[in-house]
Parts: C-alpha cells; structure tokens; sequence
C-alpha cells in the first residue's frame, strides 16, 4: 500500500524532472520539496535511480491511457494520433517526450531509465499496428512521431506534428 510519502516524493520528482530534467534534480531538492526526510526516502526506494523509474512508470502509463482515449475520442485512426499529439505540443509545459527525455538523460543503454523509456516506444508500437495494418508501418508512424516532438521543442506550436501527419496521411496512412 503506498505511503504518503511516498506519494509525495513521486509527485515532486514528477514535477521537478518535467520542469528542469533529472540530472538537474538532486535528492536534497526532491526531500525539501517534498518535505520526506532522507531515511523515509531511502526506505522507499534504495536510490534516485530508483525514483526516476517509478515516475517515469507512472507518467507514461498515465499518458498511454489517456492518449489512447483521446485518440478513440477523435476517431481512432493515425490523423487522429497527430491531431491529438498537436494538441499536446502546444499545450502549457510541453517538455518533450518524457520517454526520449529519459532516454537522452540516461547514457548507458543498459540502465533501468533506458530501458523503460524503450519498452514505452514498443507499447506505442503495440498501439499503432492495428491502426495501420502492420508492424513496420506502425515503426514507420512512430519514426515520424518521435521526429515531429523532438522538432516541436525547436520549432514551438504544433506545426511539426501537422507536418509528420501529413508524411503518414501521404503514405496511405490514415
């Protein structure tokens, strides 16, 4: 059953590595703002490490349900991915994909982070194959999202996602 605070260490590193990434977080920051003292921190996860995979397990989480909700609600097809992945860009406090994010911050390709960042990418793959036919072309669809939200963090607005969906919508992908 979860503690209190553990709930809270999980919500303020979920708010701190979002705002500023979790290199830049250190576990003085994550016990001050969430008001945990250090033996409750370590009793509830062994180290940072630790920390950054359980929120990182529950943002994505949180984002496939409700990604996949919002994009039955707009039709269920790959337009309705890119519709729904436009609104997200511009939304307030779009930082990016936090599984790329993870993945960039975790160097080694064998660590916890890496890795759930990875199986993130292959649950979205999961989701799109029914959506487009087959497996490749829902790698296809997923090359193209992670390209559009890398670009949206350089070319803020929606405008990067509208393209890629044009991309799909060219490969027959609807």
């Amino acid at each position: 059953m979860p503690t209190a605070a553990r709930e809270r260490l999980l919500d303020a590193a979920d708010r701190l590595f979002h705002a500023e990434g979790v290199r830049a977080v250190g576990v003085e920051r994550l016990l001050a703002e969430s008001g945990v003292g250090r033996a409750s921190f370590y009793r509830h996860f062994p180290g940072k490490d630790d920390l950054v995979v359980a929120v990182l397990e529950r943002r994505l989480a949180r984002w496939r349900e409700a990604f996949a909700a919002s994009v039955e609600s707009r039709g269920g097809g790959v337009a309705a991915v890119f519709e729904e992945l436009a609104d997200q860009v511009i939304a307030p406090g779009f930082r990016g994909c936090p599984a790329i994010n993870a993945i960039i911050e975790a160097a080694d390709p064998g660590s916890a982070t890496h890795a759930l960042g990875a199986a993130h990418k292959e649950a979205l793959v999961a989701f799109l194959v029914p959506l487009t036919g087959d497996e490749e072309r829902a790698r296809q669809v997923l090359l193209l999202v992670d390209g559009a939200l890398v670009t949206a963090l350089r070319e803020p607005g929606g405008a990067p996602v509208r393209r890629a969906g044009e991309i799909a919508a060219g490969l027959g992908l609807r």
